[in-house]
């Protein structure tokens, strides 16, 4: 089962000229740094600290693997990035409705 997914994705790598290995990495190594990013950004926004540079961390680490497909594909069929700019919108969606509850805890905590 490993070998027929490896060879699927390097069949999937090689047409559209992205090597699986380089956008898993980027993809699983953002990881642990877009939940940095966002730990920060709770941290500024609770502190009243300014939060534009940790949004960029954390929307760069999110869109981090994307951008490799973006510079390195080609040929990328147009469902494809439908379907990416879909799973990044909701990925926004998302995040900004965890922090402002996570802000709000805060809030909520102290009584402020």
């Amino acid at each position: 089962m490993i070998d027929a997914i490896s060879t699927w994705a390097n069949g999937l790598g090689a047409q559209y000229g992205v090597n699986p290995v380089i956008f898993a990495t980027i993809y699983i190594g953002a990881i642990p740094l877009f939940l940095a990013s966002i730990a920060w950004l709770v941290r500024n926004a609770r502190a009243g600290k300014p939060t534009v540079l940790p949004v960029m961390c954390a929307g760069a680490c999110f869109v981090s693997a994307y951008v490799y497909l973006a510079i390195a594909g080609r040929n990328i069929p147009v469902w494809v990035w439908i379907f990416l700019a879909a799973l990044i919108l909701y990925g926004i969606w998302s995040t900004v409705r965890d922090v402002r509850r996570k802000i709000a805890a805060k809030d909520l905590s102290t009584g402020e």
